[in-house]
């Protein structure tokens, strides 16, 4: 049984019967102090899929409740953050301003993976709460995908295999192109960008690359040989453009039908950051039209994907947000998250943060 108090009435909520947007109403019109049974006096809420020996550590120091389906579950999410001092999650889990709100004892959020667009980091920092990622946990894993799929692009690996799977051996079917000698553009030249920087001048690349935060003379740039550029010129220029950009105001919708006609018609796109980036609509359209040579998304604008055309075409390779899925780089994520948890509930400032490293006691509300 669930109870919330809203404005000193007491309403028993059925998260069956209710629905999503009756909740959201309740969260913008009053204040709620939720009581619930499963979730008193937990330490820490780990909201999805997050599994490893530290985790395991981690429940031996602090109370610990573990939903790989919490996400989903908003009602219960709601509740169950409600008294925690840590909370955990991956990308689909919505931390937004109410949860945040009706959290009262929370101390940090901790994003188990390098980008935190689904995280209110502004309303976290109103209300003094620490905002923790992993921002090199997962970069090699990352880079290396995004490096297979230019690959399998290039060479059309995909289409060959599920030729000669289903017994064809068509090899003039298939004739690739080299990455010697061809310039990728790099859009986002962050911790993922740079590697990709080094193993691309490996394979005789030039690099060209845009972000709007790096300066010329960065170490990062020096090391790699990038050249940096505007947008429009990275576009204009490259044989494959790999996009390693956060989410934000700036970049959703960034690549529309405008900028991918400035492609070349031989290039490729590559996609492993976040899906809200591409256009999709527009993508499809510039593949119709024969504007660009293919594309490889890890990352959708929807997550998991609606029926699309990109799921028939043969110049497209598609991975289902894996670029950072191997062993190594979560056991990387994880063993830092568990780091910055139990240091801030320790009272010892964090190391990856995103805002501030340690919790900001009697901050204002964010609606104030």
């Amino acid at each position: 049984m669930r109870i919330h108090i809203l404005n000193t009435k007491k309403i028993l909520l059925s998260s069956s019967s209710d629905t999503e947007a009756k909740f959201e109403a309740l969260l913008r019109n009053y204040t709620i102090l939720s009581l619930t049974l499963i979730n008193h006096s937990m330490d820490v809420i780990i909201t999805e899929n997050i599994e490893g020996v530290s985790i395991d550590a981690l429940s031996e120091k602090f109370k610990v409740y573990r939903d790989e389906k919490l996400w989903d579950k908003r009602l219960e999410l709601f509740e169950t953050v409600s008294t925690a001092r840590a909370v955990i999650v991956r990308n689909q889990t919505k931390v937004d301003r109410s949860l945040l709100e009706n959290a009262k004892s929370l101390q940090i959020v901790a994003r188990a993976g390098a980008g935190y667009d689904n995280i209110d980091v502004a309303a976290a920092s109103k209300l003094g709460i620490v905002v923790s990622y992993t921002p090199e946990g997962n970069s090699i894993s990352t880079a290396e995908h995004a490096f297979a799929l230019m690959l399998a692009l290039s060479r059309k690996l995909v289409v060959a295999h599920r030729d000669t799977a289903l017994g064809g051996w068509s090899r003039y079917s298939f004739v690739g192109t080299e990455l010697f000698g061809k310039t990728l553009g790099i859009l986002g030249f962050g911790k993922v960008g740079a590697r990709i920087a080094i193993r691309a001048r490996a394979f005789g690349m030039r690099v060209v690359a845009y972000d709007k935060y790096i300066l010329p003379n960065q170490f990062t740039v020096t090391e790699t040989g990038v050249e940096l550029k505007p947008l429009e010129e990275v576009l204009k220029e490259s044989d494959i453009v790999s996009a390693h950009l956060p989410l934000n105001q700036d970049t959703i919708g960034l690549l529309n039908y405008d900028k991918l006609k400035l492609m070349k018609k031989s290039a490729f796109l590559v996609n492993t950051s976040r899906g809200g980036i591409v256009v999709e609509k527009d993508l499809i359209q510039a593949l119709e039209e024969k504007l660009i040579a293919g594309a490889a998304l890890d990352v959708r604008e929807k997550e998991p994907p609606e029926e699309s055309k990109l799921n028939h075409m043969d110049n497209v390779i598609l991975t289902p947000h894996v670029a950072a899925f191997t062993w190594e780089a979560q056991k990387r994520v994880v063993d830092t998250v568990v780091e910055d948890v139990t240091r801030v509930l320790h009272g010892v400032p964090a190391l990856n943060y995103v805002n501030f490293s340690l919790p900001k006691k009697g901050l204002k509300n964010v609606t104030d």
